[in-house]
């Protein structure tokens, strides 16, 4: 983990509240990677979150 991956966590919109999915998210836009997920939690953040 990055401590870019930290701060991209605080600019994250609070739609979910489990912090290791937010540090997922995070680390995906930093990184620009893609996010897969089965939870429709996560996938209302967008990019980089795709719902399978």
């Amino acid at each position: 983990m990055k401590s870019e991956h930290t701060i991209a966590v605080g600019d994250l919109p609070q739609l979910h509240k489990d912090p290791f999915d937010r540090l997922l998210i995070a680390q995906a836009r930093v990184e620009g990677l893609t996010l897969l997920t089965t939870d429709t939690l996560v996938a209302h953040y967008g990019e980089p979150t795709r719902l399978v």
